[in-house]
């Protein structure tokens, strides 16, 4: 064979692959969906915890001629969109840097409240919710991820709005109000199911007038991580899409920045 005739026949195949790349690639209907609120001035910390700060180290041209850009930050591990480790409120258990891979990354689920939240800004979400959701789209799969949509975020970045109140300090604690998961769904979603995660679109999984965070301690005692400050769940569909909530690993830490997608298939 001439090399004229395997020129061709390469430049034939290469061809054939791009056109065979471009079907697939037209053919997917993959969509991602960012679920992060940027960090800033504006973004939502507990009344105690210290806000997102960011200052610039150096901004322009340098002497050598070139631009420069450099900035440090500062602020609370819980805060914004963000993880809470299961030691935040269970002794012993994994801290943000151990979590595996294996919860953060997975199939999820979106369990809408929304409307029964716009009636009332204490509502927790309960079991009946959960078997009410499985009623309609089958049960829960293990090492599923669920993300509770509360309607809440719409609100964001207004404080009063969003959590009960714009003041800080300890004081404004009692003032917090806004949708939560309930003990009892908690414990029946560590009794019955297998889940790898849970998270939803306010500053607590626990509601805003708890006092003593019941929902937390029962999934953080099985090492349930879980994802608070989380945007966009309402433009996620119920099944069928996966999620990727990758943590700053901050060693030994309660809790760290997120940054959370999903990829609807």
């Amino acid at each position: 064979m001439s090399k004229l005739k395997i020129y061709a026949i390469l430049i034939i195949s290469s061809i054939a692959v791009a056109i065979n790349c471009a079907n697939i690639n037209a053919g997917s209907k993959q969509v991602w969906i960012d679920l992060t609120h940027d960090f800033a001035e504006d973004t939502i910390y507990w009344p105690t915890a210290e806000t997102f700060k960011l200052d610039t180290v150096f901004e322009g041209t340098t002497e050598k001629g070139f631009f420069y850009k450099a900035c440090q930050y500062r602020a609370a591990e819980h805060g914004g969109t963000h993880v809470d480790a299961p030691v935040h409120f269970a002794k012993g258990r994994k801290t943000v840097d151990k979590i595996p891979l294996e919860q953060l990354i997975g199939p999820a689920i979106v369990i809408d409240v929304s409307k029964k939240a716009a009636k009332d800004r204490d509502y927790q979400v309960s079991a009946k919710d959960i078997t009410d959701w499985e009623a309609a789209h089958g049960k829960i799969e293990d090492n599923t991820i669920i993300l509770l949509n509360t309607g809440s975020a719409k609100y964001w970045p207004d404080r009063k709005k969003y959590m009960g109140t714009d003041k800080r300090g300890p004081k404004a604690v009692d003032d917090l109000h806004f949708p939560g998961l309930g003990p009892d769904a908690a414990k029946w979603l560590v009794e019955n199911r297998k889940i790898n995660a849970i998270g939803l679109d306010t500053p607590s999984i626990d509601y805003g007038q708890s006092k003593h965070f019941k929902s937390h301690r029962i999934l953080f005692d099985k090492n349930i991580p879980a994802f608070e400050n989380v945007a966009n769940i309402d433009k996620l569909p119920p099944t069928g899409f996966t999620i990727i909530a990758l943590p700053m690993k901050i060693r030994d830490g309660s809790g760290a920045p997120l940054r959370i997608v999903a990829r609807i298939d």
